[in-house]
């Protein structure tokens, strides 16, 4: 990186850098981020409501390349890390191996969306320059150093930042997530129909018995968007995350600024007993497909998580031509539900001689099984054996 070509500012916070600023590096149609998580609205809530700070150990030091005009020409939303906690990609390994050989893995720093697994882009340059695109993760690694950190952790990345990455010696991890494919259907029969006998049926069922009590699914979006929904689905929220790992992420308070700022991105699908909800999933619209996030319950109904969280996101992104849903990290149960396997991608810089090959080794081992999983998985989706063969 020519230094009379870029200047790189580092800004311990979202609010220092203006939304027009920040929204523009992202890809965007008719003014709108593509998006949701790359949208500064998005990252801002995150600060203003103390889920990701300081405090929590998210320290933001997001990268703003600017060039010899002045004129911002890129972006890595990028944070300085205590713990490896809210990222979906698990080094824990990796740290506990530093640290018994005597070195420090922490801090480290962590280029992703806080508490989010669905990829995006992190090298934000809307000229697509492959030389401000290096210039980022360059000053990436040179901040490192000025923290003392052990590392920088890129994840979730489109394959063609991995695969520059990759090309200027960064380490690239994959993984599996399950993604839903809209092929055009009018409706959700239609896609029941390239489904075998046997799994339509299944679907059919569970739907059915999801929603016998007599149960409705709600979706809410702008200005249908409340504070006491809001309300409800915390609780719904607040339980699982404090089933699942102790202490949820996110606070009351930022889906309030959520509403405030963003109410337009977010679809929250209630179900409801009468007026009462009893479940929940939160989603957000991006420009071409719905993100599914947090989900959670107060009555144990057969199925309702199935229904509130997989086939109401199908319903949607049918009935508004969304191409694709993507439905968090994990869960191979949603294969037989019509979701697809997918690799997501990661990437890893790391300080430490031996750390780095260590981890270079056990990556090289690792991607095979990843890639071969990948294919099993792809021969156990729901498809009839004609639409598998189309796909």
């Amino acid at each position: 990186m020519s230094e009379t070509q870029y200047t790189a500012t580092i800004h311990p916070s979202t609010a220092s850098i203006p939304a027009s600023v920040w929204n523009g590096m992202a890809p965007a149609t008719d003014g709108a981020v593509d998006n949701p998580f790359l949208d500064h609205a998005f990252f801002l809530a995150l600060e203003e409501s103390g889920c990701a700070t300081g405090q929590t150990g998210w320290q933001a030091q997001h990268i703003l390349l600017t060039d010899g005009t002045n004129t911002p020409v890129g972006l890595l939303p990028l944070f300085l890390k205590s713990h490896s906690m809210g990222e979906y990609v698990f080094d824990h390994g990796w740290a506990n191996a530093l640290e018994r050989a005597g070195g420090h893995y922490y801090p480290k720093l962590q280029g992703s969306v806080p508490f989010t697994p669905a990829t995006a882009p992190k090298l934000l340059v809307p000229s697509h320059s492959l030389e401000a695109q290096a210039a980022l993760l360059s000053t990436a690694q040179q901040l490192a150093g000025r923290h003392d950190a052990s590392s920088v952790h890129l994840t979730f990345v489109p394959e063609l930042e991995a695969e520059l990455a990759g090309s200027l010696d960064w380490l690239r991890r994959v993984d599996t997530q399950f993604h839903w494919h809209n092929r055009n259907y009018g409706s959700f029969e239609e896609f029941l129909e390239t489904l075998s006998s046997r799994k339509r049926k299944t679907i059919r069922r569970e739907r059915r018995d999801a929603l016998a009590d007599g149960l409705e699914v709600r979706w809410l979006s702008g200005s249908d968007l409340q504070e006491h929904h809001w309300d409800a689905f915390y609780a719904f929220y607040e339980d699982t995350g404090a089933r699942k790992w102790g202490r949820p992420y996110l606070n009351r308070t930022f889906f309030s600024l959520l509403g405030q700022y963003m109410a337009d991105r977010v679809v929250l699908m209630l179900a409801y007993e009468g007026d009462t909800p009893i479940a929940g999933a939160i989603n957000f619209r991006g420009e071409d497909t719905l993100y599914g996030r947090n989900w959670g319950a107060t009555r144990d109904v057969p199925f309702l998580h199935f229904e509130v969280c997989y086939y109401q996101a199908i319903d949607y992104a049918i009935a508004h031509k969304l191409a694709v849903v993507e439905a968090g990290a994990q869960g191979e149960h949603k294969l037989a539900r019509g979701y697809e396997p997918v690799l997501t991608h990661s990437i890893h810089w790391i300080a430490h001689p031996g750390l780095r090959n260590a981890v270079a080794h056990y990556l090289d081992d690792e991607r095979p099984a990843i890639e071969q999983q990948q294919e099993l998985l792809e021969g156990f989706t729901p498809f009839r054996k004609g639409e598998r063969q189309e796909r």
